[in-house]
């Protein structure tokens, strides 16, 4: 172990020898440059060459000192622009990332990730942070129907709701999970397959309706009827009980089970949505239990959600003890409404002036730190359920701890808030503490990892381009920004003032080019 350790440290020592003797390289490089120009100031005949240059700049009009300092500030200004807007799209400065991405390794540079990717064990030593699982893109437990709902806010603002980006990760799901193994692909699969990977919303639909003539009995074809070309929940829920007469024909194994398990949810999800709200708990409590090794769908999320609309807040305290577990990932349905349970319990008698005059008891503790742990968790969150900002359909996958999570849970839990008294008011007053608590500038959590830094990226991939995508922490304007802004506003003042005091303005210019050529023919003078 110990010589393959050694083995492996050495092209990093290689690399690290590399950029070390390449900045010495070009120290010394520069210095002959300048010994060079030196010794041959004779033969280049640089002091008559720097005499006809100060002698050019002495004739030169102060309407030409207009046209250089106005260009100069036109062009920075629109590198400012430009930066302003890729900042504001990207999240980065263009001229940074371009800089880090192509020159930086040309000149030996190696990019350091260790603080964000790294963190010290008990014994010290350095381990790798799971940064890939907090970046994962989650299915939405509580996505909508493209057919009943998402087509009818297109249909009423001309506006798409879903990405494409979206959407994919939507067709790579179905074609995973519903269609058969290759080794077993029938013809009305391979149609499906085809059916999912289709952009077009009608292309898809005709080839289900391709797959039905092929096999009456296919359940995949009337779930992408369902969900694409219902236009009413009634409608939708009819065609899933219709997959499901179909689905339950084969034996439930391997594609099937996931096929099967898709279509209850979804028709527990249509019973919920139609008011039948007792149905659609006993449909996701026996789905549960019928399959309790499929927890990664996390249909606890639907079960939660109908339960708080029941108003039935016993029954949701058992299901959060069951799954807000410290071994099972956390979300925000799941630290929002443990907040909302404690929070209900005070929120009606709660005032912030009697607090601050008592002080704050057990029961008002307890549910300010539950407010804490889930601002911590979800920041996003609290500016869309004290209405802040406003809400968009939530998308189809969701991104934990991102703004497109909060767009989700806020989407479906706000009511839930309202109804309880003063529980709003409570989070108003309580949530932006929570940034008192984390360290800044989040080197690590509080009671979490600390914050990903990629979360902002894939919201913009998943949430439309007419949604201000929420971004925390909030990123500082990068140097070039501020390095352009400067440069513009001085050119333009010096182009002012060049226009309006021409004389003045042309005896400075005389003056630094004169004080300039005396010191450049010092220099290159021969020493006596």
């Amino acid at each position: 172990m110990v010589h393959t350790d050694g083995g492996d440290g050495q092209p990093d020592k290689l690399k690290s020898w590399l950029s070390w003797s390449w900045t010495y390289v070009c120290a010394v490089w520069f210095a002959m440059v300048l010994t060079m120009v030196y010794v041959l100031r004779s033969p280049l005949k640089l002091q008559e060459s720097v005499t006809a240059a100060s002698m050019f700049l002495n004739t030169l009009t102060p309407k030409f000192y207009v046209a250089l300092t106005g260009t100069s500030s036109l062009i920075s200004g629109l590198i400012l622009i430009f930066e302003w807007w890729y900042f504001r799209k990207y999240g980065t400065s263009f001229i940074e990332q371009v800089s880090v991405s192509h020159l930086r390794p040309l000149l030996g540079g190696v990019e350091n990730n260790s603080s964000a990717g790294l963190f010290s064990s008990a014994n010290g030593e350095v381990e790798q942070r799971p940064s890939v699982s907090e970046c994962k893109v989650w299915r939405n437990p509580l996505n909508l129907f493209r057919g009943a709902e998402y087509s009818r806010y297109t249909w009423v603002t001309g506006k798409e709701p879903l990405t494409y980006y979206d959407m994919n990760l939507s067709a790579q799901d179905h074609q995973t999970f519903f269609t058969s193994d290759t080794q077993q692909l029938k013809p009305e699969d391979s149609v499906m397959q085809k059916a999912w990977r289709e952009r077009n919303p009608q292309a898809r639909i005709r080839a289900a309706y391709q797959a039905i003539e092929l096999n009456h009995e296919c359940a995949a074809a009337y779930v992408l009827l369902a969900e694409e070309e219902a236009t009413t929940i009634i409608e939708a829920e009819r065609l899933f009980k219709q997959a499901l007469k179909f689905g339950t024909v084969t034996s439930p194994t391997g594609k099937d089970t996931n096929l099967l398990v898709y279509i209850k949810r979804r028709l527990a999800m249509c019973a919920r949505k139609l008011g039948r709200i007792k149905e659609a708990v006993k449909m996701m409590r026996d789905l549960m239990k019928e399959f309790p090794l499929l927890g990664m769908l996390n249909i606890h999320e639907n079960l939660l959600e109908a339960l708080l609309e029941l108003q039935a807040y016993a029954d949701v305290q058992a299901v959060l003890a069951k799954y807000d577990d410290i071994s099972l990932p956390k979300s925000a349905t799941i630290c929002y409404t443990s907040a909302l349970l404690k929070a209900r319990a005070v929120s009606d008698k709660f005032s912030p002036e009697a607090a601050s005059r008592r002080g704050l008891s057990t029961a008002e503790m307890n549910a300010v730190e539950a407010i804490h742990r889930a601002v911590e968790f979800n920041p996003h969150v609290p500016k869309y359920l004290l209405e802040m900002k406003s809400l968009i359909l939530p998308p189809e996958h969701i991104l934990k701890r991102g703004d497109s999570e909060a767009v989700a849970y806020a989407f479906f839990h706000l009511q839930h808030w309202k109804r309880a008294e003063g529980a709003l008011n409570l989070l108003h007053c309580t949530w932006e503490g929570t940034f008192r608590i984390i360290p800044y500038p989040l080197e690590k959590g509080h009671l979490f990892y600390p914050y990903p830094g990629c979360t902002e990226t894939a919201d913009r991939e998943l949430l439309p381009s007419f949604h201000e995508v929420s971004v925390y922490p909030k990123k500082e304007l990068p140097f070039f920004i501020l390095f352009t802004a400067g440069l513009c506003s001085f050119t333009a003042m010096l182009a002012m003032l060049t226009h309006q005091f021409p004389d003045l303005m042309g005896v400075f210019v005389k003056a630094v080019s004169l004080n300039c050529t005396g010191r450049v023919n010092l220099c290159f003078s021969p020493c006596i």
